[in-house]
């Protein structure tokens, strides 16, 4: 068993193998700690495998894994810790924004009996103004509804004791948020400040449409209040409707009847509509999510392995 498991998650990241690697056989070699590197590779189209593989062939140390498709970040994440053999693991991208020279300090808080050490970044300067703005409103808005607590730019680059890894691969929901279930199950927590690098090659693939969907995973995965607000928005919107019933009978009564407006009558309509299609929508998302879960088909498949124990 090493002591620590490096868990990179690779999709079209061919170019930035050598460099990462590179980087990362320093920082982890000033450690006197004996580790792996699980390299999951998640249906990438371009050469990203056949550079793994040759990465192999140098050092045996690093592990490969090729999904059958690209089942998306989270689930390569989670096949990664539950292939980990190490007392500890590091879950951090591919792509050189997560800085490996941040790693010691990681280690330096698990050795003080830190069980989950988040690094947190300083800032978002890499990101355009709209994703910085998108992402400090999500993590507002998440630490305000969601049942646990999530560090302010926390994300994927963390450590994880043994027991962590353990509590995190025993949840056995298909709708994986990963940064929400590590901060769920609890244990030890402390952070580590970190720069953002700039990507060293392509572009991000997460668009503005995917980190919205992202988003509203994250949210309606550990918050039922989006559910609860439409409750109270019906009990609000009926009390409204009986408060105008009762004015319009007794303007009636002592004014008699005049005819009414369609311009208030259409506005009311739409206005009600509207409602009731966006409460549909938000129920509609939690039991998408329910089926999923029901259906409980498996998180991913592997194509291949190499490396790993029969």
């Amino acid at each position: 068993m090493p002591d620590l498991s490096i868990i990179l998650p690779f999709h079209n990241e061919a170019n930035s193998v050598r460099q990462l690697l590179h980087r990362l056989y320093p920082v982890l070699g000033s450690l006197s700690l004996s580790y792996e590197i699980i390299c999951v590779d998640d249906g990438s189209v371009d050469a990203t495998f056949a550079a793994l593989r040759h990465e192999r062939d140098l050092d045996q140390r690093i592990k490969l894994v090729r999904m059958a498709r690209n089942f998306g970040k989270e689930a390569a994440l989670t096949c990664g810790l539950q292939l980990a053999t190490g007392r500890a693991a590091i879950t951090m991208d591919s792509d050189l924004q997560h800085p490996p020279e941040v790693i010691p300090q990681l280690i330096e808080k698990w050795r003080n009996g830190v069980e989950l050490v988040y690094a947190v970044r300083r800032n978002r300067n890499a990101d355009g103004q709209m994703r910085r703005w998108l992402s400090q409103a999500f993590y507002a808005v998440f630490r305000t509804i969601a049942e646990i607590k999530l560090p302010a730019g926390a994300g994927d680059f963390c450590l994880l004791d043994r027991k962590v890894i353990d509590a995190v691969n025993a949840l056995p929901e298909r709708n994986r948020f990963m940064k929400g279930l590590v901060a769920w199950v609890g244990f030890h927590q402390d952070v580590v400040p970190f720069d953002v690098a700039p990507r060293q090659d392509g572009a991000s693939h997460w668009n503005f449409f995917r980190l919205i969907r992202f988003a509203f995973d994250g949210l309606s995965g550990f918050s039922t209040l989006p559910l609860r607000i439409w409750t109270w928005g019906g009990v609000l919107v009926s009390c409204a409707a009986l408060a105008y019933g009762g004015y319009l009978t007794l303007r009636t009564l002592i004014f008699g009847t005049d005819v009414p407006g369609y311009a208030s009558m259409m506005v009311g309509i739409l206005f009600l509509g509207g409602i009731q299609l966006l409460s549909l929508g938000v129920i509609g998302e939690y039991l998408a999510r329910v089926v999923t879960e029901v259906k409980a088909r498996p998180i991913f498949f592997v194509a291949e392995r190499v490396g790993f124990d029969s």
